[in-house]
């Protein structure tokens, strides 16, 4: 499993409408994407859920890493690129991946939470202690399913969300989703992803 996200951030005075009719007219064009296991169309609004800013953010979780370079080298990303200019992507490893109590409903909301691999923990210990923690986590009320994924370059863990339900409060940045793709999730295998 790779992940990968980008986030757009946008004027405050921006008409966040503009981003709903983006994806409500495309957003659909990747429910059949190959590789792709979840495409989650999130936005921030600024003042929302104590959000700073406008924010467009696209976050993926993939089944096949061959998927991830045909979006990315393909007319999808081209298409954003030359609406908002190329933003940086993110990449990150997947660790781990499950299924929560809400995973056959369509996810409303999404958090995303990043916490540092501390260096005097053993790089395996960290990951197995995170997966293990994922899988508690995920059986919480309300979740579709969760993701722990490692960025090496900067050592952390990103815990991702999707809530079958607004996101509850607390740490970490919260997103109203607008559409979520979903066509090789059922590919996902529940547990450590290595």
């Amino acid at each position: 499993m790779d992940a990968m996200s980008y986030d757009i951030t946008l004027p405050a005075d921006y008409d966040m409408n503009i981003i709903r009719h983006r994806v409500a007219t495309r957003g659909p064009g990747t429910d059949d994407f190959p590789g792709l296991a979840v495409k989650a169309y999130g936005i921030r609004e600024k003042g929302v859920d104590g959000s700073p800013v406008n924010q467009y953010a696209l976050f993926y979780l993939w089944a096949d890493s061959s998927g991830l370079k045909e979006f990315l080298f393909g007319p999808g990303f081209a298409a954003l690129s030359a609406d908002f200019g190329r933003p940086p992507v993110r990449h990150w490893t997947g660790v781990g991946f499950t299924r929560g109590p809400e995973h056959e409903s369509a996810p409303q909301s999404a958090t995303r939470l990043s916490s540092p691999l501390a260096a005097d923990v053993p790089l395996p210990e960290a990951i197995s202690s995170a997966v293990q923690d994922l899988e508690q986590f995920a059986a919480i009320p309300g979740v579709h399913s969760a993701a722990v994924v490692a960025d090496l370059a900067s050592w952390e863990l990103m815990l991702f969300t999707l809530w079958a339900q607004p996101a509850p409060g607390g740490p970490g940045d919260r997103y109203q989703i607008l559409h979520a793709s979903r066509p090789c999730l059922k590919d996902l295998q529940s547990g450590r992803q290595w």
